[in-house]
């Protein structure tokens, strides 16, 4: 009686052993580092301004969608902004590797594409992006449901100032 009562136990101890080993394995999945665009899904709107490059400047209301996969690690996202006349229509995939991202975009009223390379991390995007004649910088930065996203260029748009809010 001993012998099964010591097997009993053993079974008894290792059940409770791979329970508490799944348990800490679920633990640490649950804190494991979150991918960079983590935080940015959902629709997003706001108003901002445009300075173009004959000095105007003027008030843009911008519209924006992101999708995020992968477990934060992959993003797309859709920018729309009108002003009374200006408007623009940017469309980019982006994917990271550990801080670093890359991808493509392009802006459909233009009708031009190119790629974007950069970091992103702790709700923060900064690229640079490319494409034939025109080249820029882009800074995004969310914190809950406010996001700010800042343009900036030596082509026809000098640079965009945009807060936007989720919901």
């Amino acid at each position: 009686m001993s012998l099964l009562r010591s097997t009993t136990s053993s079974l008894h101890a290792l059940k409770a052993a791979g329970i508490g080993a799944a348990m800490m394995l679920s633990a640490s999945a649950a804190l494991a580092d979150p991918g960079p665009f983590s935080g940015f899904e959902g629709s997003w709107s706001g108003n901002g301004t445009v300075a173009l490059s004959d000095g105007s400047k003027e008030r843009i209301r911008c519209k924006a969608t992101y999708r995020v996969g992968g477990g934060g690690n992959q993003l797309t996202q859709t920018l729309r902004c009108a002003s009374d006349s200006y408007k623009f229509d940017l469309s980019a995939d982006v994917a990271s590797n550990g801080d670093r991202i890359s991808g493509n975009w392009s802006e459909a009223s233009r009708n031009i594409n190119g790629s974007l390379q950069g970091k992103a991390g702790g709700g923060h995007i900064e690229v640079f992006v490319e494409a034939a004649g025109f080249a820029a910088s882009i800074s995004l930065t969310t914190r809950g449901n406010k996001q700010s996203v800042g343009i900036s260029s030596k082509g026809e748009i000098r640079g965009v100032n945009i807060s936007m809010t989720r919901g």
